[in-house]
C-alpha cells in the first residue's frame, strides 16, 4: 500500500490547517506589524505541526513553516543567471541632479504632460531576487553583477519577511520579486556585543554583516542573525515593464476576461502603476516599506528627499538615499533602459553622515605592502548606524594637512558609508600643551627601521619576513577576490603566522590535518575543510592567482587585463615596464613596479614554489582591442561620478583602448571629472587639458546614454 495512503484524511487536513494559521500569523506579524496570536500559541502550533510532519515525512512541502531552516549547511554556492537582469541605477546628488533627469525622460517622451512619481527610501542592505513557481519559492540569489548571482535559496528560506508560499489562492505560473535584506540597527548591535563577548571581530557595518550572513553555509546561522527584508519590483516573466506596461494580459485583465492573480474577491488585476504593485506585494505577504510616498510631481518628490535627509537618523534600519521611479508602468515600459540602467527610475544619495568627537590617541597599522597607517582611536560615537571608535587617518602627510594631535575634537565622516576617516580638526577647541604627532621610525610589528620614498606619501616597512606584512598577504591570497579559500580567515592567519605554522604563501600548500590540529580550538572536521579548499583553490585561473600576489597597484581589473596581455607567468615575467606600459590603462608607475617585483629573487622563488604545487600560471591569450579614436589616450578619473563607479569608469576606457592613470602630467588627454573634483581638476585647468563630464565621456566612447 502507498504510504500517503496510510495517512488519515483528519491528519492531512489538520496540517494543511496548521499550515494556514502559521502563515496567516506570520503574515500579521512581518507585513501587518499587527499580530493576532500570542506567541505561546504560534510554538504551540508549530511544535504540533513538526511533530506531524517527523511522524509523517510524505507530508513534509517545501512551503511549510518548518522548512524555513535546512538541516544540513550546504557545502558551497553555486552561480545562477538571473530570469530577469538586475539593473543598477543612475545616481543623483542633490536636486539639480533631479531635474536634469526628468528633463532628459521627457525628451524621450514629449508628449507625456503629467506624471506622478513612487519615493522609497533606499535601504543600505543586500538586494536579493526571489523565483516563485506557482506560488511556492523555489530560488533565492544574490545580486551578483546583474546578470548572474550566487544561489542562496536556503539561507533565504530562513528570513522570516519573507514568504514560503504567495498568499494568493491562484498564483502565476512563475513571479519574480526583487527587494533588500537588510539587518535593523538594534538587532546589528546585538550581533555585535554577542561577537564581542565571543572574541570574534566585529562586524564594520549592517550591510557588511548582511553580507556574510546571507553567505553563511549553515541556514540556522541566518535564522538566528534576523534578517529582515522589503520587497520593492515584482515582476512577471513575458510581461514587459516593472510589473507590465499595456501588453496582452493587460487588454485581457481590462476586458474582464481574465482574473490574472486568480483571487477569490475577483478583485485583484494586473496593476497598471509602480504604486499598485507595490500594494500588490503587500498583499502577496512581502513587506514593502512603510515610509514609501507617490508624489503628483517633482516638487513633492524633492520635498520627500529633503524631509528624509534628517529623519533618515530617526529610522531602525540604515538608508543612504531615495530611489525614485515614475509610476506608470505603460510609461516605464515606453522608456525602457539604457546600455546601464532604466530611464524611469533614479537614486537620490545623501552626503555621508558626519559627528564630532575626542581623538584620544594616534597609533598605526602595518598593511600587507608593508604600508604603515596612522589610526585615530576616538572616543565612541554613533555614525551612520554603528558606534565608531577607531578612523584612519591615512598618512603622515595628511596627518600634518589636518594639523590633528590627541585630545583635539575632531569631525569623522564615513568614506562610501564604510571606512571611518578625520575629515577635520576643531581646532577653536583644542586643549592646551598638546603635542604634535611623529610616525614611528620603526615598524611596530618587526622593530625594523621604516623608510619614505620621496615619491610617495606612504612610510612603509621594508623587511619581507615582518609578521604584519605576511598576515596581510595571506589574508589577501585567501580572500573571496583571490583565491577564495574557506575558512582561512583573519583569525587562522593570525594563529598560523603568530605560532610560526606558516612563513610565506607557499607554505599553506604543505599544511595537513595534523599540523592544523596543533592549533588552539581546532577540530578534526574543521582542519579536514581547510585543507581540501586549499587544495581546491589550485583550480583557480592565472587572474586570480595574480591578483592574489598582492603587488602594488594590481588590482582583480587590472589583474585580468594583464593576464590577457601576458597569458603565461613567464611572459609577464620577463616584460619590461615599457612593454607592460604598452597595455591600455597600465603607466609608467605601474608598470614599473610591477617589473620591479617579478625582479626580486624572494618573489621569484615564491611563484616556483607555488607552481610545483599546482597552481594556475597560464591563461587565455590576449584579445585584440579594436582601433578606436580614443586608442592609446590616456585619461584620469577625479571626483564622484553621477552614475559610474570609478572601476565601472575604467573599465569601459580599457575596452575601447584608452589608459586610465592616477596623476594629471602633461602626456594626460583627459580628465573626467565629478562631484567634489579637487587638485586633479585644478591641475588639468592649469595645463590646458580637456576635461570631460560623465556625459562627455560615455558619448566619446559611443555608449548610449538617454
Amino acid at each position: 500500500m502507498d504510504s500517503v495512503a496510510q495517512v488519515s484524511p483528519e491528519v492531512q487536513r489538520r496540517v494543511q490547517e496548521l499550515r494556514q494559521l502559521l502563515q496567516k500569523a506570520s503574515y500579521e506579524y512581518y507585513v501587518l506589524d499587527a499580530p493576532t496570536m500570542a506567541d505561546a500559541v504560534y510554538d504551540q502550533l508549530y511544535r504540533e505541526l513538526q511533530t506531524l510532519e517527523t511522524q509523517f515525512p510524505e507530508l513534509i512541502a517545501p512551503d511549510s513553516p518548518t522548512q524555513r531552516v535546512g538541516e544540513r549547511p550546504a557545502s558551497q554556492f553555486h552561480s545562477v543567471k538571473h530570469n530577469i537582469p538586475l539593473y543598477s541605477l543612475e545616481n543623483a546628488f542633490g536636486n539639480a541632479d533631479l531635474e536634469n533627469w526628468e528633463q532628459r525622460w521627457r525628451k524621450v517622451a514629449p508628449d507625456v504632460q503629467e506624471s506622478a512619481y513612487v519615493c522609497e527610501l533606499k535601504i543600505d542592505g543586500n538586494a536579493i531576487a526571489l523565483t516563485y513557481e506557482k506560488g511556492v519559492l523555489v530560488r533565492g540569489a544574490t545580486r551578483g553583477d546583474g546578470i548572474s548571482g550566487e544561489e542562496i535559496t536556503q539561507n533565504v528560506k530562513a528570513i522570516r519577511s519573507i514568504p514560503l508560499r504567495l498568499n494568493l489562492e491562484n498564483p502565476p505560473a512563475i513571479v519574480e520579486v526583487r527587494g533588500e535584506a537588510f539587518l535593523s540597527l538594534d538587532t546589528f548591535e546585538q550581533i555585535n556585543r554577542e561577537r564581542e563577548q565571543a572574541g570574534e571581530a566585529l562586524f564594520a557595518n549592517p550591510r557588511n554583516a548582511t553580507a556574510g550572513t546571507l553567505r553563511q553555509l549553515d541556514s540556522k546561522v541566518v535564522a538566528q542573525r534576523r534578517l529582515d527584508f522589503f520587497a520593492y519590483t515584482l515582476q512577471i516573466p513575458g510581461v514587459e515593464g516593472e510589473l507590465g506596461g499595456q501588453t496582452e494580459l493587460d487588454a485581457i485583465a481590462d476586458e474582464g476576461q481574465m482574473d490574472l492573480f486568480g483571487a477569490s474577491s475577483g478583485s485583484l488585476k494586473l496593476p497598471k502603476t509602480q504604486w499598485d504593485s507595490l500594494e500588490l506585494l503587500k498583499q502577496m505577504g512581502f513587506r514593502v516599506n512603510p515610509e514609501r510616498v507617490l508624489c503628483p510631481d517633482l516638487k513633492a518628490v524633492e520635498e520627500y528627499c529633503d524631509r528624509w535627509s534628517l529623519d533618515r537618523t530617526k529610522l531602525r534600519y540604515m538608508t543612504d538615499g531615495v530611489v525614485v521611479k515614475l509610476n506608470s508602468l505603460a510609461l516605464q515600459t515606453r522608456l525602457g533602459f539604457t546600455q546601464k540602467f532604466p530611464r524611469w527610475a533614479i537614486a537620490l544619495k545623501y552626503p555621508a553622515e558626519e559627528a564630532p568627537t575626542i581623538l584620544e590617541n594616534i597609533s598605526v597599522n602595518v598593511g600587507r605592502t608593508g604600508a604603515i597607517t596612522p589610526v585615530a582611536e576616538l572616543k565612541p560615537v554613533q555614525l551612520a548606524g554603528t558606534t565608531v571608535s577607531r578612523a584612519t587617518l591615512h598618512n603622515r602627510d595628511r596627518i600634518a594637512e589636518l594639523d590633528c594631535r590627541v585630545g583635539d575634537t575632531v569631525i569623522v565622516r564615513k568614506a562610501g558609508e564604510i571606512i571611518p576617516e578625520v575629515v577635520r580638526v576643531l581646532k577653536e577647541l583644542r586643549p592646551a600643551n598638546t603635542q604634535l604627532y611623529q610616525m614611528p621610525t620603526h615598524c611596530p610589528s618587526c622593530g625594523e627601521p621604516v623608510v619614505k620614498p620621496e615619491d610617495e606619501a606612504v612610510t612603509r616597512c621594508i623587511n619581507t619576513s615582518c609578521p604584519a606584512i605576511l598576515r596581510g598577504a595571506l589574508t589577501h591570497w585567501a580572500s573571496r577576490d583571490a583565491l577564495d579559500i574557506n575558512g582561512v580567515g583573519e583569525k587562522l592567519v593570525a594563529q598560523l603566522v603568530d605560532n610560526n605554522v606558516v612563513h610565506a604563501i607557499a607554505d599553506l600548500y604543505e599544511l595537513n590535518v595534523d599540523r592544523l590540529l596543533t592549533l588552539e580550538r581546532m577540530g578534526k572536521k574543521s582542519a579536514e575543510k581547510i585543507v581540501s579548499a586549499i587544495q581546491e583553490s589550485k583550480e583557480k585561473p592565472w587572474s586570480k592567482v595574480l591578483y592574489g600576489l598582492g603587488i602594488r597597484h594590481v588590482g582583480s581589473v587590472n589583474a585580468q587585463t594583464l593576464t590577457q596581455a601576458f597569458p603565461t607567468v613567464n611572459q609577464l615575467a620577463q616584460a619590461t615596464p615599457e612593454q607592460i606600459e604598452a597595455v591600455p590603462g597600465f603607466g609608467k608607475e605601474i608598470s614599473q613596479a610591477i617589473a620591479e617585483w617579478f625582479q626580486n629573487h624572494s618573489n621569484q622563488g615564491l611563484i616556483e614554489r607555488l607552481r610545483q604545487a599546482g597552481l594556475q600560471f597560464e591563461g587565455e591569450a590576449a584579445i585584440a582591442v579594436e582601433e578606436t579614436a580614443i586608442t592609446g589616450k590616456t585619461f584620469v578619473l577625479t571626483g564622484t561620478l553621477p552614475t559610474l563607479k570609478r572601476d565601472e569608469a575604467k573599465e569601459l576606457i580599457q575596452k575601447a583602448g584608452g589608459k586610465v592613470a592616477g596623476s594629471v602630467s602633461k602626456k594626460t588627454d583627459y580628465v573626467v571629472a565629478g562631484d567634489e573634483a579637487g587638485s586633479k581638476l585644478e591641475k588639468a585647468q592649469e595645463l590646458g587639458i580637456t576635461v570631460l563630464t560623465e556625459a562627455e565621456l560615455l558619448e566619446l566612447l559611443g555608449e548610449e546614454e538617454f
